[in-house]
């Protein structure tokens, strides 16, 4: 079998989210958005498929040269040639082209063998429980915008079964953003309203200094949470390495540092964090961030997984040492997280009421995708 061709299906659906002048996303007015499907194809019919954009340019010129004639199950060799690429073609061919690639190798493996991805990788388990992770912090009445609508929102995530709560708090552009002391408060709203028993996690600005930094993570101490992530610009490793000495909490990353596990391996062994991070548009898809799992494992040390979606469910699901948790949102009051995106016929991370996500048994990423819908909502070059 070999790699014939690889094509990018782009299309419009509507959707209920902004994003601020800093990226971040929020609930807002409906409007016209654009979605693309990848699609890797083979000689012998058998097709692996991921959501996510290649421009054309990378597409034609750094992606199609290295895949097509390629066996398909050479994913090593594969994911090994764009990584070395990058290196002059850091602007175009980012961390994100090369997961929506190796993830539709991953679905294209598990279509031909007939097994779900988690169980080529070497299953561990079919359910993961899951934390409710909020949006950043807004000005909407009755949205995220008081420490009090952060504990009333942790209260209807209980309900809905989420055993756990992260807090994503105020950011810039917001007015008043960053605030630590305002965050403490949205923190402690929380706690008081779940009670003790709660994991509870923080993820505020991520360039606070030191001291601020320090300030949260000694009185998050005194709130009993569960961890911290990326209070601080990751670059600056040794202010971690800092921060994870002057407190108990435990600290979480890398998150966005680049390098991949190479970045990872050195935080673990410079003692940057107690709970080392990584996700599948993190680190350049699956295949490097089993090898973040491993390392993490080497060390004695739990790896959580950032963000959601179907290839880092499938992780989770295979981790020898397991993450403890799959991060689903981002939630907020005003978006109905469990509301099936019309290009998709079932959810890729359905929860159940006890808060465990199942993973999907069918072969490959075990994506049930509406290719009718694809087609009728295609944009046009």
């Amino acid at each position: 079998m070999k790699i014939a061709d690889v094509t990018v299906q782009s299309f419009r659906y509507i959707s209920k989210t902004v994003r601020d002048s800093e990226g971040h996303g929020h609930p807002g007015p409906e409007h016209e958005a654009t979605q693309s499907l990848v699609t890797i194809h083979t000689d012998e019919g058998v097709v692996g498929r991921c959501f996510g954009h290649i421009a054309k340019p990378t597409l034609e010129n750094l992606v199609k040269p290295i895949l097509v004639g390629e066996d398909p199950f050479y994913r090593e060799k594969i994911w090994r040639a764009l990584n070395e690429r990058q290196r002059l073609n850091l602007a175009s061919l980012v961390d994100r082209v090369l997961t929506v690639v190796d993830l539709a190798l991953w679905d294209l493996a598990g279509q031909a063998l007939g097994q779900p991805v988690h169980k080529l990788l070497g299953a561990s388990r079919d359910k993961v429980p899951a934390y409710a992770s909020t949006m950043c912090g807004d000005d909407l009445e009755g949205g995220l915008a008081t420490p009090e609508d952060y504990a009333n929102f942790a209260l209807w995530c209980r309900e809905r079964g989420y055993p756990a709560f992260k807090l994503h708090t105020w950011q810039p552009p917001y007015a008043g953003a960053p605030n630590a002391k305002r965050d403490i408060q949205a923190c402690a709203a929380v706690r008081e309203a779940v009670g003790p028993d709660v994991p509870l996690m923080l993820d505020p600005f991520h360039y606070y200094s030191r001291e601020e930094a320090l300030y949260l993570a000694r009185e998050l101490e005194k709130l009993d949470y569960y961890w911290m992530e990326e209070p601080m610009d990751e670059h600056s490793m040794s202010s971690y390495i800092w921060l994870c000495q002057n407190t108990l909490l435990p600290i979480c990353g890398p998150e966005t540092a680049e390098g991949k596990m190479y970045t990872r391996a050195e935080w673990i062994k410079h003692g940057a964090c107690d709970i080392v991070r990584g996700g599948v548009g993190d680190v350049g898809g699956i295949t490097p961030l089993m090898k973040i799992a491993h390392l993490a494992e080497s060390f004695g040390m739990r790896m959580e997984v950032h963000g959601g979606g179907v290839g880092n469910l499938h992780v989770l699901c295979a981790m020898p040492t397991p993450g403890e948790f799959y991060e689903r949102g981002l939630l907020h009051p005003f978006i109905d997280f469990d509301e099936i995106p019309p290009w998709l016929n079932k959810p890729i991370d359905p929860m159940d009421d006890q808060g465990f996500v199942h993973i999907s048994q069918e072969p490959g990423l075990g994506m049930d995708i509406n290719m009718d819908y694809i087609r009728d909502h295609l944009v046009v070059d």
